[in-house]
């Protein structure tokens, strides 16, 4: 059995009811089990991320406090329309992200870097095994949302790409 063919059954296994599977190949074990209550996992989207935490303003008349909520309102609506555009490349595994080949050498992109289909972005290592993650689109990254040599998980956003 493949590094591949143990992914795809990792994937089929997360999306059904199957609590533990077991396989024995010449020699080989292999078990997967399912967590008994998994994990709930929140992202922050983009736009919540950029916004600073609200500060505690001092009691004021209301008259004053009505026009700064609507000022608000205009600045949060005007960030989410830049950010509705942007696409995401995710994790395709389970892994430690890299952003570079290796120590020293320089990182595959950085921030305001042009991508193309097939440019690598990053590398995950999974079992000893390093994947190089391609770029599926076109476009210009805007954020690198994991740290290197972080673990990520199966669809956790690692770029933010501006497609146009």
């Amino acid at each position: 059995m493949d590094f591949k063919q143990i992914q795809e059954l990792i994937k089929m296994i997360n999306k059904s009811n199957i609590g533990e599977v077991s396989i024995e190949e010449k020699g080989f074990k292999l078990t997967i089990r399912q967590k008994e209550e998994p994990a709930q996992h929140v992202y922050a989207s983009p736009v919540q991320a950029a916004q600073p935490f609200p500060q505690q303003i001092p009691a004021q008349p209301a008259a004053q406090a009505q026009p700064q909520a609507s000022a608000d309102k205009t600045k949060s609506s005007a960030s989410e329309a830049a950010a509705d555009h942007l696409v995401t490349i995710k994790s395709p595994m389970i892994g430690t992200f890299y952003r570079s080949s290796s120590p020293g050498k320089p990182a595959f992109v950085e921030v305001g870097d042009e991508i193309t289909p097939g440019k690598p972005v990053c590398i995950i290592e999974a079992m000893k095994l390093f994947n190089e993650i391609e770029s599926e689109i076109k476009g210009r990254i805007v954020k690198a949302l994991a740290e290197d040599a972080s673990p990520v998980e199966y669809d956790q956003p690692l770029f933010l790409v501006d497609p146009t």
